[in-house]
């Protein structure tokens, strides 16, 4: 991820409900030293994925657990709802593979998001496990998604 597209990412802002997938100001982010803010962190796990205009679609986040690959990513606002989810979620599971070749790739996402729930599953992900866990708005739901290659 560049430093122009993290920069870009935190200025995103998603309608209700969805707008608990939105960054910090960039300028929050870097003095906190967290995420896509601390240089390494955006060098070894994020990146930006680009259709070929380079214009900038979203990112990924590709974060090495004990036994998986965890996958965070995120589409610009203005281009979800419009079909093109399941291009970019295969697109960052054709890099997660090219770049964890053995590892299982697994994501988490809240109960409550079916839209984002229908893509992932298009792109090839079931759901293998449910929990709560912390949000910034309370306890919720999410489930675990893992990748089956098909």
């Amino acid at each position: 991820m560049t430093f122009e597209h993290a920069i870009d990412v935190c200025s995103w802002r998603y309608p209700e409900p969805y707008n608990i997938y939105g960054w910090l100001p960039w300028e929050q982010m870097v003095q906190l030293g967290v995420e896509f803010g601390d240089p390494l962190i955006r060098e070894e796990q994020y990146l930006s994925v680009v259709d070929e205009q380079d214009r900038l679609w979203g990112f990924a986040q590709l974060f090495p657990l004990d036994r998986v690959i965890r996958i965070g990513l995120g589409m610009r606002p203005d281009w979800c709802g419009h079909g093109m989810g399941k291009r970019f979620v295969e697109a960052i599971v054709d890099e997660a593979k090219r770049r964890y070749p053995s590892g299982p790739l697994d994501l988490e996402v809240l109960a409550w998001n079916e839209r984002a729930i229908r893509t992932y599953r298009k792109a090839g992900f079931g759901i293998t496990d449910s929990y709560e866990k912390l949000t910034p708005s309370g306890m919720a739901e999410f489930y675990c998604m893992e990748y089956v290659p098909g």
